[in-house]
C-alpha cells in the first residue's frame, strides 16, 4: 500500500513520533521549548510535512513527499538537521509575539482559498499550546508560515539532490538550477541544512563541472531565514 492512500492518522503518528523524539527527554527537565508546524494539504507535494524546532536548534522534518512526479512513496521521508542560532531565536521570538499560539490564530473567513490545514504548536515546561488554520491575520503567524514552509522546500529539494547524485547524475543540473532561481528570488531560505550533500555533490568527480559550480554557489549563498 502506498504512503498516500493510508488514512492521515499514518502520517499523524508519524509525526508527533518525531516530535516527541526531538525534545521528550529535554522537555521533561523544562529546559527545551519546542515549536512544531505541520502542513495537510491533499494534492499539493508533499501533501503532509511537519517540522519541529528545539531551542537548541536541533530541528526534525517528516513528510511524504515524492522523489518524480510518477512516483509514489511507501514510507515517510524523516531528516534531522541543525538550524543557525540566530533563526531559532527568531522562530521563538515570533511564537511569543503569537501569545505561543494560545488563542485562535485563523481568519475564520470561508471566502478564502484553501491552502492546506496548518497546524503550530508549542511546547515548553509550563505551557502546551496548538492551533490550526488556514489563513491567519496575524503577522507573527504568517511569517512562522513562510519560514516553516521554506524549511520543507529546502529539504525536499536535499532529499532530490542526494538521491539523483546516485541513481540520476543527468537531473542534477536542472535540479540545482531550480534551486539558484528560487534562492535568488528568495524563496528559498537555510541553503544551510542541506550543506551536507551539496558538499557531496562539489566532491564528486562523476558530477559534471557546471552541477559542482553550482554547488559551491549556493554553499556560499547565506539564505538566512530572518531578514
Amino acid at each position: 500500500m502506498s504512503f498516500e492512500k493510508r488514512p492521515l492518522v499514518f502520517f499523524v503518528r508519524c509525526f508527533i513520533g518525531l516530535f516527541l523524539a526531538s525534545g521528550f527527554s529535554a522537555l521533561a527537565q523544562g529546559t527545551a521549548p519546542t515549536v512544531a508546524f505541520s502542513c495537510d494539504f491533499p494534492g499539493s507535494d508533499p501533501s503532509h510535512y511537519g517540522v519541529s524546532v528545539v531551542s537548541d536548534g536541533h530541528a526534525s522534518y517528516v513528510s511524504d513527499g515524492k522523489l518524480a512526479r510518477d512516483s509514489e512513496p511507501d514510507a515517510p521521508y524523516t531528516q534531522d538537521f541543525t538550524l543557525p542560532a540566530a533563526s531559532v531565536s527568531h522562530i521563538f521570538d515570533l511564537a511569543r509575539e503569537a501569545h505561543y499560539f494560545s488563542g485562535k490564530i485563523d481568519s475564520g473567513k470561508k471566502n478564502i482559498a484553501s491552502t492546506g490545514e496548518k497546524t503550530l504548536s508549542y511546547k515548553d515546561g509550563q505551557r502546551n499550546t496548538i492551533a490550526t488554520y488556514n489563513y491567519s491575520p496575524i503577522p507573527a503567524v504568517e511569517e512562522l508560515t513562510t519560514i516553516f514552509q521554506s524549511l520543507s522546500a529546502t529539504l525536499e529539494f536535499g532529499r532530490r539532490i542526494e538521491f539523483e547524485r546516485h541513481y540520476q547524475k543527468l537531473a542534477l543540473d536542472e535540479e540545482l538550477k531550480s534551486l539558484e532561481d528560487l534562492v535568488s528570488r528568495g524563496e528559498i531560505m537555510e541553503v544551510s541544512i542541506i550543506a551536507p550533500i551539496l558538499h557531496k555533490v562539489l566532491d564528486d568527480q562523476t558530477v559534471m563541472n557546471t552541477v559542482r559550480a553550482r554547488a559551491q554557489r549556493l554553499m556560499g549563498h547565506p539564505a538566512p531565514v530572518a531578514k
